[in-house]
């Protein structure tokens, strides 16, 4: 696996992650992925909501946007997985590039804006998957709505994936969609979350629902959200997303790229955030994301509080080893 990923990192960004997620379907597919990964990890079942994990830790939303993966992806070892983030309708995503690598750095920025194939199309894989762990759905909104529309587009997400998931993510945090950040706002949030119960009820929703929330924000903004949360039916938060903030950033050419920071300078920042809500809500869910590229990083993140913890950019500069490292005894 170590020499793959060196040929992908010779590749374009965005061809080296379609590619070498296709290389381990394929792998899947001829049943010779097994003999490439670890799988006899101590049993560390884990109850949470309502669900059974084998292990705490999962991939977080992005990796596989449109759930072509989720068997590839669940034979890695993976506790959970968490597909998406999927939009009523099909959509390209910002112009390229939007990708940026800083392997010296151990990090990556990103501006994709939502780029997927449709949540219809994200249902018809979660229909057909193998996989009988975990999954959970991240739903957000298109570019183009706003308003009213844009509460829409989470209902219709909403709608369309909760039979087939274990549990359902809100994205308000994307720092790559318009706008998309003011759902922070406390009555944004306030409004967001009310359609959202409104729809729930309707459809007799029986799953747990998580607000994913940007490292960037205020405490006075967590202290709303945290309220927010606690007050209503969403289950818990999910911290974080990725940051804007290129401040620890060592090469000044990556400093001036405009998208989220994902990698190990997320690690503080993200950890920080989920600390603060677990010392305000000693009973609030927790999954934690961000930075997440060593077995320790994931310790210090159950620590401060999370359940769960899931990787990203981790897995993509570190590959499956990583995977490895943090479940091995």
């Amino acid at each position: 696996m170590s020499f793959f990923l060196k040929i992908f990192k010779l590749l374009p960004p965005e061809s080296a992650h379609s590619i070498s997620l296709s290389s381990l379907k394929l792998l899947y597919k001829l049943k010779l992925l097994k003999f490439f990964t670890k799988k006899d990890f101590k049993n560390n079942e884990y109850h949470f909501e309502g669900m059974i994990f084998k292990n705490q830790l999962g991939t977080a939303a992005g990796l596989d946007k449109n759930g072509d993966f989720i068997d590839a992806l669940g034979e890695l070892g993976f506790g959970f997985l968490e597909v998406g983030t999927t939009t009523p309708l099909p959509q390209d995503g910002n112009s390229k590039p939007r990708v940026f690598r800083n392997y010296n750095e151990n990090s990556i920025i990103n501006r994709l804006g939502f780029n997927n194939k449709g949540v219809d199309y994200l249902v018809n894989n979660l229909k057909k998957r193998k996989y009988t762990g975990i999954v959970g759905v991240n739903i957000g909104a298109n570019k183009t709505s706003s308003g009213k529309q844009r509460i829409d587009d989470f209902l219709i997400c909403l709608e369309k994936v909760h039979k087939f998931a274990d549990y359902i993510t809100i994205n308000i945090s994307s720092p790559n969609t318009p706008n998309l950040r003011e759902l922070h706002n406390e009555e944004n949030l306030k409004i967001l979350i009310s359609a959202l119960e409104k729809k729930s009820n309707e459809i007799n929703l029986n799953i747990p629902i998580f607000i994913k929330i940007s490292p960037d924000e205020s405490e006075q903004v967590l202290d709303n959200i945290i309220t927010a949360v606690s007050e209503s039916f969403i289950t818990g938060i999910i911290a974080t997303n990725t940051t804007t903030s290129k401040l620890k950033i060592k090469d000044d050419e990556f400093k001036l790229i405009e998208g989220g920071l994902s990698g190990q300078y997320l690690m503080d920042e993200s950890t920080k955030k989920l600390s603060y809500i677990r010392n305000k809500s000693n009973n609030m869910p927790l999954i934690g994301v961000g930075g997440v590229m060593s077995k320790n990083d994931f310790f210090e993140k159950i620590d401060a509080g999370a359940n769960l913890v899931q990787l990203y950019t981790g897995f993509i500069i570190k590959g499956p080893s990583l995977i490895i490292q943090i479940l091995k005894d």
